[in-house]
């Protein structure tokens, strides 16, 4: 059985130590020691290269799995995606973790093209698709829509249909928990109001409404999420 080789980790500050293990692991990619499908040094030779504790180190790779670009199997240990290179948008959302209005802007800079484009080409079943995520947060109780307002942006970025930017689309997702994660107060109405614009307009089979629609409904989120961190334009 070959020796495993070598892994040169910088130590880090005591300073947001979650945020800096998380940087470290990821320079294991972008440094080359490592590539996508590696398995990672196990949990103890990590905590003695950072010189962390074990619940820092667990944060770290935690919010690494969330964002994919880690997979932790039991008995075998922990590995890079082998999905990472056809990914690499998920490497910086990691890198710019804390960094909300960064993570805003990508979603909107995302959703935006793909939205366009799936007033092109969105077919009759996933505009019904549509229409029932709709109707499920008008009937939702006690504001918890979260799943069928994911679901209603998931299904328009799958329509847009182009496997160039397939890879973007679990990302896009992401941006969109870790945005709804920092809602705290949610305007049902609103939402409605603004998903049955979008709707229509991709109805209409129009792209420039189905942006103008969107970018109105992701400029009210961005306002109302970074003001909640006093980061407002």
């Amino acid at each position: 059985m070959e020796n495993p080789k070598a892994i040169i980790v910088e130590s880090v500050n005591r300073n947001t130590l979650s945020k800096q293990v998380l940087e470290r692991i990821v320079e294991l990619l972008s440094s080359g020691q490592l590539k996508p499908g590696d398995k990672l040094p196990t949990e103890m030779k990590l905590m003695e290269e950072l010189g962390v504790s074990r619940p820092v180190l667990r944060e770290a790779l935690s919010s690494l799995e969330t964002l994919g670009i880690i997979n932790r199997k039991t008995r075998e240990g922990t590995f890079f995606s082998s999905k990472i290179s056809s990914h690499p948008f998920s490497v910086m959302l990691a890198l710019a973790s804390d960094n909300l209005k960064a993570i805003v802007e990508a979603r909107m800079a995302l959703e935006l093209g793909l939205v366009t484009l799936a007033a092109e080409k969105i077919d009759a079943e996933n505009l019904d698709k549509l229409k029932e995520t709709i109707e499920v947060i008008e009937n939702s109780k006690d504001n918890n829509y979260s799943q069928a307002d994911e679901e209603f942006h998931r299904i328009i970025a799958l329509s847009a249909d182009n496997p160039v930017v397939e890879g973007m689309i679990d990302s896009l997702i992401i941006t969109h928990k870790k945005i709804d994660s920092e809602i705290k107060v949610r305007q049902r109405e609103l939402t409605i109001e603004h998903h049955k614009a979008i709707y229509q307009a991709l109805v209409n089979r129009d792209p420039m409404e189905a942006f103008q629609k969107m970018y109105q409904h992701l400029e009210y989120v961005r306002k109302k999420v970074l003001s909640y961190h006093g980061q407002e334009e």
